[in-house]
């Protein structure tokens, strides 16, 4: 099963706000012993909302599931030491730290792979651990905004659009977790450690693969149409009676199969709409023929149509209708948990390569929760243990 892949496998995750949380939840999914290290302050997430729930944030609930939690203040004197005991035991580090701040902090790769040659370390930055623009600081919007994402999604003339999710965040933790799996395996196979230097913003372009191509072999800048592909037509949004559904007809039997469909079969010989070419270059006027149509009838009506004709087609949901939909259902892709604070949480699950995800094993961590459990694992006595926290080196801290 892919939820024990990793059984075995101990990471420490500095990890804040998006980007390194839910990478390391999903190595925690796949079966890692996860300890969630965070400073007496508690990481950034846990100030992010809204919304919240009972006082708990929803980012940090939602990024942090299956993991254990250690809260330490790497700025003590003490805490090297402990430190150094903790990354001795561990297969894998993670941290999204601005790059520079690791090695403040003490943990930076030199200091890290001195004290484990054979550990994997993955930094995850705004823009890379080395280039012109290393320094900057950098969230989802601005990486969203930098790597032109921002230039192609909205309305013609209206003001910049953004995916309204942490697109970025989440494409950097995939990669991550794509390449520390890669590394895993190599470290099996050659007895090696890696450094991984892991950047949103080559994320970003990673993920616009067919759009940046198509402007590195024309040099046409990409044009804000909406909810329109641009390199077919029509594959876009179309307004019914009581919303909009999404219509791909592009390819030529569907096209074909769409002007049955809308009672127009001279659309098939009209030489603005003969190619998908000709359609994406003439979508105005193939928009002014399509929308009044469509808006005569209800999306049922449309959808039932469109299925008999084999077009692909969906309505256009919001999250209500997502989660009452039969196939949300039949999908097991929601999980849930009992947060002490927080009570019932629901949330998506970690279903690749899976048809359903497997239920969590624990709450999100509170800040300091299994201190001293997780320095007993590493073989910290409780002699040893005791002065740490009485110290303020180690805090098993537990707000509400």
């Amino acid at each position: 099963m892919i939820d024990a892949v990793l059984d075995g496998i101990v990471v420490l995750d500095f990890g804040q706000l998006v980007a390194g949380p839910v990478c390391g939840m999903w190595l925690a999914d796949m079966g890692a012993t996860v300890i969630k290290v965070e400073p007496p302050e508690g990481e950034l997430g846990r100030q992010l909302g809204p919304p919240w729930q009972n006082g708990e944030s929803i980012a940090a609930l939602s990024a942090n599931r299956n993991k254990m939690g250690l809260s330490i203040d790497l700025k003590q004197p003490g805490a090297p030491a402990v430190m150094e005991r903790l990354v001795r035991g561990t297969d894998i580090v993670l941290e999204n730290f601005r790059p520079g701040v690791a090695r403040r902090l003490g943990i930076d790769d030199v200091t890290l792979r001195g004290w484990k040659p054979d550990l994997i370390h993955c930094s995850i930055s705004a823009y890379g651990q080395e280039g012109p623009w290393r320094g900057r600081p950098g969230v989802d919007g601005i990486m969203q905004a930098a790597t032109g994402l921002m230039s192609g999604i909205g309305l013609p003339g209206a003001e910049p659009g953004k995916a309204p999710l942490p697109l970025a965040d989440m494409t950097g933790a995939l990669f991550a977790t794509i390449t520390i799996l890669a590394a895993l395996r190599r470290r099996d196979r050659e007895g090696v450690g890696s450094k991984l230097d892991v950047s949103l913003y080559n994320a970003m372009l990673m993920i616009q693969q067919m759009s940046l191509a198509a402007f590195l072999s024309s040099g046409d800048m990409p044009v804000p149409a909406g909810s329109a592909a641009p390199y077919a037509a029509p594959n876009e949004a179309l307004p019914t009676a009581d919303g909009w559904i999404m219509v791909a007809a592009y390819q030529p039997k569907r096209w074909a199969g769409l002007c049955r469909a809308v009672c127009h079969p001279e659309l098939l010989d009209d030489p603005r709409f003969l190619t998908n070419a000709d359609r994406v270059a003439n979508r105005a006027a193939l928009r002014e023929v399509l929308f009044p149509v469509f808006r005569a009838f209800p999306t049922g009506y449309w959808q039932a149509l469109l299925a008999r004709e084999d077009i692909i087609a969906a309505p256009v949901a919001n999250y209500a209708d997502v989660t009452r939909s039969e196939q949300y259902t039949a999908s097991g892709i929601e999980v849930a948990f009992e947060h002490p604070t927080a009570g019932t949480v629901r949330m998506p699950g970690f279903a690749a390569g899976s048809p359903r995800p497997a239920p969590p094993r624990s709450a999100p961590p509170r800040l300091g929760e299994h201190s001293r459990g997780v320095l007993g694992r590493f073989g910290f006595t409780p002699a040893e243990i005791d002065p740490l926290i009485r110290e303020r080196i180690v805090l098993e801290t537990t707000p509400t």
